[in-house]
């Protein structure tokens, strides 16, 4: 085996591969994605069946399938993503499984690139489910292989919930020998297991809480994700912490060590560390607690350590105080940092601000970074989609209903096309709910062709059945672009790199019964426009496929660039029209030589597209 560096969603597929995984589903998010991905690029050497399932429900009781025949099984997703599969997960909590399965939900602290800052650790406790949580890559890769046998040793779905800091992290770490897969389990019938009837999840219901009350907090207690630093001194600050939050509280410690030698609440420090949230291993964080007068704890997101402390120390009678979000000790929500934990330790140290930083290590202002908004892409076809809505539309009472992805950058200035942007597929149900409100409203709703795989349709069936008013938008860009160019239905490829029949999402919109159904290329602007005003002025509920391809794969389906434009300064007249209707980030003012301002296009992003030749008054684009 050779060391390498490993990003940590590389390090939890080759875990999942290690334990001999069979089956891999999925749905892709930030900061899960790259997990099955990485499993791919080995599923000809271990013969792991991989795909992306339409969503994170689909990909649930796909595996669910496998796992119940024996075979291990692995289900990928970001944390709003569990919201979407919570359905199967909380049955298959009572069910039980066969073959070891677990459910990765990566959590998403900030929130960076999520909707919410839901815990997925809460949720462990809410299913019932028992939750790792992985503080490095290198414990990542180690958790997730305990977790299978975890999973068929008490026939339960395990979760590993990871955070963004720790997926996408690296570490030098042994690459493992990568062997075949297990073999494949075979299905026994047993209508008494696998059928959830409500008296089997009475039953089940009562073996599960024994089993958590008290046989798991036990095996945890036992466990080496669980440790306590520094057992034995009683003069130091005592700490708790999970996730990446420890290794913050890690590096904190570490530096004020450093900085303040002779201060010996920081130098005899203790630290608790949990690895295995839920069931709490509450026999082994009695014994820290028995001779600690006060401890304070660090964690993403929910205070779920510090309930567990709070709660063992009144059911012991224990008069330890804890400290942590619940007492504003703790910063109660966004992620927590190196330098976060530091402060709140030299104020509890009782470290003053100047004797903090020594007189030769007095640090340099630093200037104000630039606020950098993010955009839409130069040449990104739904800039073109939105306009063309826009100009339809003008003068017009709307309403504009977003979705989750690139697309909900439509919000932004210049364009400001997304009234309403709640969770994937609600677009096209909002819309519904606007026009029975208000009959005279124009409803829109904005859904990209991979959202409208996984969770658009029934949206659609629901606005024909109960019959709706309102237009459809998909923006079909022939990819999942936010998340990483992942394939989906309507691509023809899978994950196992078979090339498929691409499903047509004209053909579906037309079988549900939307008419009419307008195919049209967002930058052919005034055939756009015309698709929107005729799909607006119909009955019903109708669609405009606005299809292009994403710029950032444009090229692999066959799409050549042409020139960048340029703008002709003699003609350009200054008005901004381009600038301030678009907001392409290709496109610019400067003065001229004359000391007029003139628009300008920065060639090296300028695909030539030609969207803003076309809005040009005075044709100076081209």
């Amino acid at each position: 085996m050779t060391r390498q560096m490993i990003m940590g969603n590389q390090a939890i597929a080759l875990g999942a591969l290690k334990a001999g995984v069979n089956l891999v589903a999925g749905y892709p998010g930030t900061p899960s994605s790259e997990i099955i991905e990485f499993i791919a690029k080995y599923k000809e050497q271990t013969g792991t069946y991989v795909e992306w399932s339409v969503n994170e429900k689909a990909a649930i009781e796909v595996a669910a399938g496998a796992s119940y025949a024996g075979s291990r099984t692995l289900v990928t997703m970001k944390q709003v993503g569990l919201n979407v599969a919570s359905d199967p997960v909380m049955c298959l909590s009572y069910v039980g499984v066969k073959g070891g399965m677990v459910i990765v939900s990566a959590d998403d602290p900030g929130p960076i690139s999520s909707q919410t800052e839901q815990d997925t650790r809460t949720f462990g406790a809410y299913s019932k489910i028992p939750v790792f949580d992985p503080s490095t890559p290198k414990e990542a890769f180690d958790m997730i292989q305990e977790a299978f046998a975890l999973s068929e040793k008490y026939s339960t779905p395990v979760i590993l919930r990871p955070t963004t800091r720790v997926d996408h992290a690296y570490q030098s770490m042994e690459f493992p020998e990568l062997k075949p897969c297990r073999q494949s389990g075979t299905f026994e019938k047993d209508s008494q297991r696998w059928v959830i009837f409500p008296k089997a999840s009475y039953n089940n219901h009562k073996r599960i809480f024994s089993r958590n009350l008290s046989t798991l907090p036990k095996e945890f207690s036992a466990s080496s994700f669980n440790s306590i630093e520094n057992m034995g001194t009683k003069t130091g600050l005592n700490f708790a912490a999970g996730g990446i939050s420890w290794c913050y509280l890690k590096e904190a410690l570490c530096t004020l060590k450093e900085s303040h030698p002779q201060n010996t609440l920081i130098a005899n420090a203790r630290i608790l560390k949990i690895g295995t949230p839920y069931p709490f291993p509450a026999p082994f964080a009695k014994t820290f607690l028995q001779d600690t007068k006060e401890i304070i704890v660090f964690e993403e997101l929910d205070p779920v350590i510090e309930q567990e402390l709070i709660l063992l120390c009144g059911k012991e009678q224990l008069a330890t105080k804890v400290h942590g979000k619940m007492d504003g000790t703790v910063p109660e929500a966004g992620e927590l940092s190196v330098e976060i934990i530091k402060k709140i330790i030299e104020r509890l140290a009782g470290i003053t601000e100047n004797e903090s930083v020594s007189q030769t290590e007095k640090p340099v202002p630093s200037p104000e970074l630039p606020v950098r908004p993010p955009v839409l892409c130069a040449g990104c076809p739904h800039r073109g989609a939105f306009y063309a809505v826009k100009q339809a539309m003008k003068g017009q009472k709307t309403a504009y209903c977003g979705d989750i992805g690139c697309y909900t950058l439509g919000n932004a200035k210049p364009l400001d096309m997304c009234d309403t942007c709640l969770c994937m597929g609600a677009d096209i149900t909002m819309a519904q709910g606007f026009y029975h409100n208000e009959p005279d409203r124009k409803c829109f709703s904005f859904i990209g062709d991979s959202t409208f795989f996984a969770s658009g349709i029934t949206g659609v069936v629901n606005a024909v059945y109960n019959q709706s008013h309102q237009t459809i938008c998909i923006l079909d860009n022939s990819t999942t672009a936010m998340t990483g160019h992942q394939p989906h239905p309507g691509t023809g490829m899978t994950m196992m790199g078979e090339i498929v029949e691409k499903i047509s999402i004209e053909k579906i919109l037309v079988a549900i019964g939307v008419s009419p159904v307008i195919t049209v290329n967002p930058f052919e602007l005034d055939k756009a426009v015309e698709a929107v005003k005729k799909a607006s002025d119909s009955q019903g509920v109708s669609a405009v496929i606005f299809k292009a391809p994403c710029i950032a794969i444009a090229s692999k389906v066959g799409w050549e660039k042409p020139h960048a434009l340029v703008v002709n300064e003699e003609k350009c007249i200054g008005c901004r029209k381009c600038i301030t209707e678009l907001g392409c980030p290709a496109l610019s003012l400067k003065a001229s030589a004359t000391g007029k301002t003139k628009a300008v296009i920065d060639g090296s992003l300028c695909t030539g597209c030609g969207l803003c030749s076309k809005v040009c008054p005075v044709k100076a684009i081209c």
